[in-house]
């Protein structure tokens, strides 16, 4: 007969588990993702709707509006100064696996660097946008910025992309899940 203990025990380290799961994903990569960072449930006061993504680059956040009171947040990386995404958009199109295309902006500023991939890059492991790739529109048009998971884990929590918000892998695909078409995106 197991034991109320045993059983304790046994929920707060299968909690654990899942809860560090990117984090130790990371470490086999050379990279240990820091705590903070790691999705969770913290207070957030907020007039936004349940659902919304707010976006605080300055503190790289990403939060998904839970409640009045509350929402799920996760580290991300962003824009380096003057390539971020700033202001109101929606959600138009979600994607497993993207293809990535860099854009002719990315290529004219490093032709050296971007040109290759002009044809784009199909998805997978080795794809810049990772696992996920949630797509922000104003309007019907498209914005070029995406919310989208990432090859480099260490980016996480510094402001180094071309515009777009990343996310670990394992987080953006809890987020997508999570988050439907239509959902409001406000980057603050």
């Amino acid at each position: 007969m197991i034991t109320r203990r045993r059983f304790l025990l046994g929920a707060t380290t299968s909690a654990l588990v899942l809860t560090t799961s990117g984090a130790l994903a990371h470490k086999a990569q050379g990279f240990t993702i820091a705590r903070k960072f790691l999705p969770q449930s913290v207070r957030y006061r907020s007039n936004y709707k349940r659902g919304t993504i707010i976006v605080d680059p300055r503190n790289h956040f990403l939060y998904l509006v839970e409640s009045a009171h509350r929402a799920r947040r996760y580290g991300v990386g962003v824009g380096k100064a003057g390539l971020a995404f700033k202001g109101t958009a929606t959600i138009r199109r979600k994607a497993k696996w993207p293809t990535w295309t860099p854009t002719a902006n990315m290529i004219r500023r490093e032709p050296g660097k971007y040109k290759k991939y002009a044809g784009g890059v199909p998805g997978g492991p080795g794809n810049p946008l990772g696992s996920r790739a949630l797509y922000l529109y104003k309007g019907k048009r498209d914005t070029y910025y995406r919310i989208h998971g990432t090859t480099q884990p260490s980016s996480i929590g510094r402001s180094v992309s071309n515009g777009c918000i990343r996310m670990i892998n394992a987080h953006v695909e809890d987020l997508y899940d999570r988050v439907p078409i239509g959902a409001r995106v406000v980057v603050i």
